[in-house]
C-alpha cells in the first residue's frame, strides 16, 4: 500500500514538473518573439529600413509633410513610438519630411477644375479632394475656393482641397393636381411645361349588383376624353423639369 502511494505521489510530482516546464517554455517562446521598436525619427528611409529589418520589423512610409525642423528626406514621426514592444514582423508606419515649405501655393480660384489640377501638379503639389456645390449665377466646372489659400505659409501637407461649382441647380416646380381633368388637355399642358407623359392606365371599374357573377367587362382604352382619377408624382410635391408623370384614368 505504501509503495502504491509513493508511486502515485512520484507520478503527480512528475506531472506538475512537466506542466511548469511547458508553461515556462511557452512564455520564453512568446516573449522571445517580442522586440522593442527602435527610434527612427531623423533617419533616412533606407537607414530606418535597415534598422527595423535587423529586429524583424517592416517600414511603411504613409505620408509626407513639410517640416522646418526635420531635414528633407528624413523620418519625422513614427507609430508605434520608440520603446514599444511588438512582435517580429510588425509594421512600423512612418512619415517622411519634405523639409521647409519652399513652394508657393498657387491661386486656382476661377479656373476650371482641369486647369487648376494641371497648375497644382506642375508645381509639385497634389489635389487632396474635390467637392462640388451648385451655385446660381456661377458657371459650371469653376473653382470657387481652395484650401490652403493662395500663398499660405506653414502648410503641413503638399496637397490642396478644391471646391468646384456644379452650375446652377435645375429649376424646380410644385406638381399641380390634374385629377378630374381630361387626359388630352393635361397632355398638352405637360408638354408646354417641359414635363413628360409617362404610363397611362385605366382604373378598374366597380361592378353594379346586376353585373355581379357575369363576365368581367374589359377596361376601355385610355383616350383624350378619359378623366384622370390619380397621378404620380402626387400634387404638391417638388419636381424638376422633364419629370415623368403617370396617370390613372376612367
Amino acid at each position: 500500500m505504501k509503495s502504491l502511494f509513493r508511486f502515485a505521489l512520484t507520478a503527480l510530482v512528475l506531472v506538475v514538473v512537466a506542466l511548469v516546464s511547458a508553461v515556462t517554455t511557452m512564455r520564453f517562446a512568446i516573449h522571445g518573439q517580442e522586440v522593442q521598436v527602435p527610434a527612427l525619427v531623423g533617419l533616412s528611409p533606407s537607414e530606418a529600413e535597415r534598422t527595423a529589418a535587423g529586429l524583424g520589423l517592416q517600414i511603411e512610409i504613409e505620408r509626407q509633410y513639410y517640416s522646418p525642423q526635420i531635414p528633407e528626406g528624413r523620418i519625422m514621426s513614427q507609430l508605434p513610438l520608440p520603446g514599444s514592444k511588438v512582435r517580429r514582423g510588425w509594421q512600423v508606419r512612418v512619415a517622411e519630411s519634405l523639409g521647409p515649405q519652399r513652394i508657393a501655393i498657387p491661386d486656382v480660384t476661377k479656373e476650371s477644375e482641369r486647369a487648376a489640377e494641371l497648375n497644382i501638379r506642375r508645381r509639385g503639389l497634389d489635389v487632396a479632394s474635390t467637392a462640388e456645390m451648385q451655385l446660381t449665377g456661377t458657371p459650371a466646372d469653376q473653382v470657387l475656393a481652395q484650401s490652403p489659400p493662395a500663398n499660405a505659409s506653414q502648410v503641413a501637407a503638399p496637397k490642396i482641397n478644391l471646391l468646384v461649382s456644379g452650375g446652377a441647380a435645375p429649376p424646380a416646380y410644385v406638381m399641380p393636381s390634374f385629377v378630374g381633368q381630361p387626359l388630352g388637355s393635361v397632355s398638352r399642358t405637360l408638354q408646354d411645361a417641359g414635363f413628360k407623359l409617362g404610363n397611362v392606365s385605366t382604373a378598374p371599374q366597380q361592378d353594379s349588383p346586376a353585373q355581379v357573377g357575369s363576365a368581367a367587362t374589359p377596361p376601355a382604352e385610355p383616350s383624350p376624353a378619359s378623366i384622370i382619377v390619380s397621378q404620380s408624382p402626387p400634387a404638391g410635391g417638388k419636381v424638376e423639369a422633364a419629370t415623368v408623370v403617370n396617370f390613372e384614368v376612367r
